[in-house]
């Protein structure tokens, strides 16, 4: 199974976890009138559309280079990586908003035993899910199975903040509830600021690593021909990048020799899984 097909079940798994914990966490965070529970319903509505948004956005990304996108469609992934900070963005500042006003004016929620076993059917799901789909970031290194994972984890560290303040509610100690909201919404906004900059690099041609750069000039050092590199950038494809080198040789080397030089250094280069394509320019000195 290629890249793009497990992003894509991936993404399916996600939308049909976070639907099903969406439905009964708002359900009793309603009727219970838990701020806690239904910033964390909220937050499972935002999953979905991130889900969603990783599903479209790999299929897009998958397609392949054509005539009028001749580096592919690889940037789809930060593009809609981009939508879903965003939405995680908005999403914090209404339950924050939300969580103020409950702690300033007091809160109205009833304890019961149905949200202690939803918040825990919560975090065995995310767990489930995080662990799948970090999994498979690491082996794929896909930014839209990153932002998926990150959003998994939050969501068990939210909702263990969420038992804890429906579990203090027993004892009366209800405030907890409101603070618990807070601290869920300023987590998504995190998250979701974080995801954003790191899209918002890639979209606007931020350089290759420099671990990666520094491999690919001890590359270019086994090759003693070369006297000098006058000239070294790249540019992002997606989660590869496409890079450019111009390197100097003997100018009494023959065309012939300097050519096949640059396709061997080339095809070095290539082979590094963070490389789209390389391009040389040969000089003479």
């Amino acid at each position: 199974m290629d890249r793009y097909q497990v992003t894509k079940k991936a993404g399916l798994w996600g939308i049909l976890g976070n639907v099903f914990l969406l439905i009964i966490k708002a359900s009793v965070g309603f009727v219970f009138r838990s701020q806690a529970m239904i910033a964390d319903s909220a937050n499972s509505a935002g999953d979905i559309f991130a889900s969603l948004m990783t599903w479209i956005g790999n299929k897009i990304a998958s397609e392949p280079q054509d005539e009028s996108h001749n580096f592919g469609h690889g940037k789809a992934e930060y593009i809609f990586s981009l939508f879903i900070s965003l939405s995680m963005i908005i999403v914090s500042a209404k339950l924050l908003y939300d969580a103020i006003v409950s702690v300033l004016y007091g809160s109205q929620m009833q304890f019961s035993w149905l949200l202690v076993i939803v918040c825990i059917v919560t975090i065995l799901t995310k767990l489930a899910l995080f662990l799948y789909t970090s999994k498979l970031c690491k082996k794929y290194d896909n930014i839209l199975l990153q932002a998926n994972s990150k959003d998994h984890r939050n969501d068990c560290i939210v909702t263990t903040f969420t038992l804890l303040s429906v579990i203090l509610s027993l004892f009366g100690i209800s405030f907890i509830d409101g603070i618990v909201g807070i601290g869920i919404s300023l987590w998504i906004a995190y998250t979701g600021i974080k995801i954003f900059i790191e899209s918002y690099n890639i979209l606007m041609d931020e350089s290759i690593d420099e671990d990666t750069k520094d491999l690919i000039m001890r590359y270019v050092n086994n090759y003693p021909d070369i006297q000098k590199i006058a000239h070294f950038s790249s540019t992002p494809v997606g989660y590869q990048y496409v890079i450019v080198l111009t390197i100097y040789v003997d100018g009494n080397m023959s065309t012939f020799e300097s050519h096949k030089l640059a396709d061997s250094l080339e095809q070095d280069i290539t082979s590094l899984d963070k490389v789209y394509n390389t391009i040389i320019h040969v000089n003479p000195v």
